[in-house]
């Protein structure tokens, strides 16, 4: 299964939705499905003024075992995931996924099982820094 996983990322550069798109375009796919996470400027109504992520030593292995548990469980033709480490800035993208099926539906459903699974299970923790002053640290991500 693990050669359906065609592009596996944690890195402290931006992210490219193009790169992402590109590695998890496959010919037998009717549907490829993309993800984008962004930095947003709010969170439990206050106002975020920029956030960092960082990660267990071990977040790309962990990533991969989320990815192939997708691929056992899905018609996966093809998958990719990247996620940013570091501080990021509102606006800025913070994960990436996407999943190639041969029908929309199942990569909707593949799509959807790659971000909540990574988000419950990859050791990736956010440090939220809010305008009024105060700091918040975000379970696994």
């Amino acid at each position: 299964m693990s050669e359906v996983i065609k592009l596996v990322g944690v890195r402290d550069t931006p992210l490219s939705v193009d790169e992402v798109f590109q590695a998890a375009c496959d010919p037998g796919a009717g549907g490829t499905t993309v993800f984008v996470g962004t930095v947003r400027d709010s969170d439990h109504a206050r106002a975020v003024r920029r956030l960092s992520y960082s990660a267990h030593p071990t977040v790309e292995q962990e990533l991969r075992r989320v990815m192939e548990k997708v691929a056992a469980d899905f018609p996966v033709k093809a998958l990719a995931a990247v996620h940013r480490v570091g501080d990021l800035e509102i606006g800025d993208l913070a994960v990436v996924v996407a999943a190639s099926c041969p029908h929309r539906g199942e990569a909707f459903q593949a799509c959807r099982r790659l971000i909540d699974d990574l988000k419950a299970q990859v050791p990736i923790w956010k440090h939220q820094l809010f305008a009024d002053g105060g700091d918040e640290w975000v379970g696994a991500c």
